[in-house]
């Protein structure tokens, strides 16, 4: 049975995070959370853009740890020719075909983008995906050693065909996926994890981006803890990030924190005791949900922030979005950013890459521009306060 996130709660006028500390009372059930509506900021808690501006510069070589699952992107386009006389099907004439990183490779090719040092862990097959993905980093400036090719493995792979007018903005048609679980053993995971070992320590940041491959599994998490230390951990996972507990931070889309809660998030209130609890659930430090069209919002102990969507909810193609968010996030933190600042520079980017066709990545020049161009969604965040925690 799902949390009951519907039911009307008190809900206090609440002005000023500063006006006196929260009760630290333990919690006996989420029916006792009380919260404050939406409120004005109080000074020094929105970032402004010349930190923002200061922390892009200040990513250049951060080295970013990230241990994800592989996954290769390809685009086949082409021209509609005629119909079929097989079959009712449209006939293409071939354009051109691209593989691209997708997946946690897309995360790793968006901190590489943004002028980062991502360390990449992963696996890929002996095959042509596999090879394509090597490629692809290692023309890119991204370390590879930590990357495991495992013959008779094959790299999952997304194949999306697009049809459309030679000039005109081509639209996918179908979409086929090569997915195989890496079914490791024991020596080829402890292999990974030797590597991870050996290289990851250059990090002040690690990822672990879990699409459901095997790659990253829930029961590494000790130990990856033990090689970090106090280091922060963010982790992005589709379908097991319940399985993550203890990360400093986590990154699901608002469909994904819905499922972990078997509860709609829909409404200020239901998002507010969901996204909460979920926090408490997962012991992170912050939770991020990303909400599509509506931004986003970042759950601390005491507060949330909502920030705005960059640019037009007219979005071209949300492909890779969240993989450009836990990258961005990961890479500010490395330069030295706050929460809250690194999910503004990672608000930006997401508004940047939804924009592009396909899985896309972005530099440290479009960011600039965003952040110069739209000062004014800085002005737009607002914050709710968990006024007090009551139980008996």
């Amino acid at each position: 049975m799902g949390l009951d996130l519907s039911s009307p709660r008190p809900v206090l006028s609440y002005f000023s995070v500063n006006c006196r500390p929260p009760l630290r009372h333990r919690l006996r059930g989420l029916a006792m959370l009380q919260f404050a509506v939406s409120m004005t900021p109080v000074n020094g808690t929105i970032p402004t853009p010349d930190r923002l501006l200061e922390l892009i510069d200040a990513m250049a070589d951060q080295p970013v740890a990230m241990l994800v699952d592989l996954v290769a992107d390809r685009f086949i386009t082409g021209t509609p020719k005629r119909i079929s006389r097989e079959a009712p099907v449209l006939i293409l004439q071939w354009q051109s075909e691209e593989t691209v990183p997708g997946g946690g490779a897309n995360a790793i090719a968006n901190v590489a983008s943004l002028g980062g040092r991502p360390l990449a862990f992963g696996v890929v097959g002996d095959d042509l995906s596999g090879r394509e993905l090597l490629h692809h980093f290692n023309t890119g400036g991204v370390d590879t050693r930590g990357i495991l090719t495992v013959e008779g493995y094959r790299t999952p792979t997304k194949t999306r065909i697009l049809g459309g007018g030679r000039h005109a903005i081509k639209q996918q048609i179908v979409r086929y996926d090569i997915e195989d679980t890496w079914r490791p053993s024991p020596e080829e995971r402890q292999r990974l994890l030797d590597k991870v070992r050996q290289l990851a320590p250059a990090a002040p940041v690690a990822v672990m981006s879990d699409y459901g491959y095997n790659c990253v599994d829930p029961s590494m998490l000790g130990e990856l803890r033990r090689i970090l230390g106090s280091r922060p951990l963010l982790g992005d996972s589709r379908y097991r990030l319940a399985e993550l507990t203890g990360l400093d931070a986590a990154t699901p889309n608002l469909e994904e924190a819905e499922t972990l809660l078997g509860a709609s998030l829909e409404g200020t209130d239901a998002l507010l005791r969901g996204g909460r609890h979920l926090l408490r659930k997962l012991a992170s430090r912050f939770l991020l949900i990303t909400r599509g069209s509506a931004g986003m919002s970042l759950f601390t102990a005491d507060r949330v922030a909502h920030l705005p969507v960059h640019g037009t909810d007219q979005v071209a193609d949300v492909t890779g979005a969240g993989d450009t968010v836990i990258g961005t996030l990961a890479l500010a933190l490395a330069a030295g950013a706050e929460p809250l600042e690194a999910v503004c520079l990672a608000n930006y980017a997401g508004g940047i890459v939804v924009m592009k066709m396909g899985t896309a990545t972005l530099d440290r020049d479009e960011l600039r521009t965003a952040v110069l161009s739209d000062t004014d969604l800085l002005q737009r965040i607002t914050f709710d306060a968990f006024e007090s925690e009551v139980g008996s």
